[in-house]
């Protein structure tokens, strides 16, 4: 399926949305970012889905920030309203109840390293760049940059990364937490299936809710996230899911899980 700077491929379970505008490094506009939402909108009610993987076209960039011709035309309240337009793609991703994984096949900056921030997992190739560069340009990160990257790699480490704008490799992000996995670029989309099959035969909704449990209970004192976590876990046990599973496991057989 193809839809101007965005593509969508669905097959074994795995939905691939490329970002694709490789002319300007699959920088990311206000029509990327709508048609984004309408696509995640989409796979959230299809069954056939139950993991997503995020990449950028071409070999050079995952996503190498937003369309800088757009930004320098913009005013505060016109600045304001695209900054909020990109924390509600990125909050719905966050909060999406399927697994979306980012593929980072190259340089991914600025509104680009947001986005991959926003998603589940990072797995990257070893040519990959990622960093914050804002204050290069007089600006911040203003689409959750501030605040995921400082939760991801503890706030000194991203204060130096923003303060400075300076990119880190592949292997560096890995070091310091911000990304999962490096592998050689021509594994990169293997490897990231083969991460997402790991997660198909499991139950879609335990991994829902225990997505539920890590995203909103990091936002609790850990007594209160703790107390959030029991009730989520109590809950599971209205699930078809959990019944299978159990049952699977006394019977000494695999579960039979529908994707849902």
């Amino acid at each position: 399926m193809h839809e101007g700077t965005l593509l969508l491929e669905k097959a074994d379970g795995i939905a691939v949305i490329t970002i694709n505008n490789p002319a300007v490094m699959n920088a990311l506009t206000v029509a990327s970012y709508q048609l984004l939402e309408q696509m995640l909108d989409g796979l959230e009610s299809d069954s056939s889905v139950g993991v997503v993987l995020l990449t950028g076209a071409g070999e050079k960039a995952f996503v190498a920030g937003g369309d800088i011709r757009y930004l320098e035309s913009l005013d505060v309240e016109a600045a304001r309203a695209m900054a909020l337009l990109a924390h509600r793609v990125y909050d719905r991703i966050e909060a999406f109840p399927k697994p979306v994984i980012a593929v980072i096949n190259g340089y991914a900056l600025g509104a680009g390293c947001e986005l991959a921030m926003a998603c589940d997992l990072r797995i990257a190739a070893e040519t990959a760049r990622l960093g914050q560069p804002e204050v290069k340009l007089g600006i911040i990160p203003g689409f959750g940059g501030t605040q995921r990257l400082a939760r991801l790699v503890g706030k000194g480490r991203a204060k130096e990364l923003i303060f400075t704008g300076e990119m880190v490799d592949a292997q560096d992000a890995l070091r310091i937490g911000l990304i999962n996995r490096v592998v050689p670029a021509d594994r990169l989309m293997p490897e990231a299936r083969a991460l997402a099959a790991k997660m198909l035969d499991k139950s879609s909704s335990a991994i829902r809710i225990a997505k539920e449990a890590i995203e909103f209970g990091l936002e609790m004192d850990v007594a209160r996230a703790c107390r959030y976590e029991a009730e989520l876990f109590g809950l599971c046990f209205a699930t078809a899911d959990a019944r299978e599973g159990l049952k699977a496991f006394v019977e000494k057989r695999p579960p039979r899980f529908t994707r849902g």
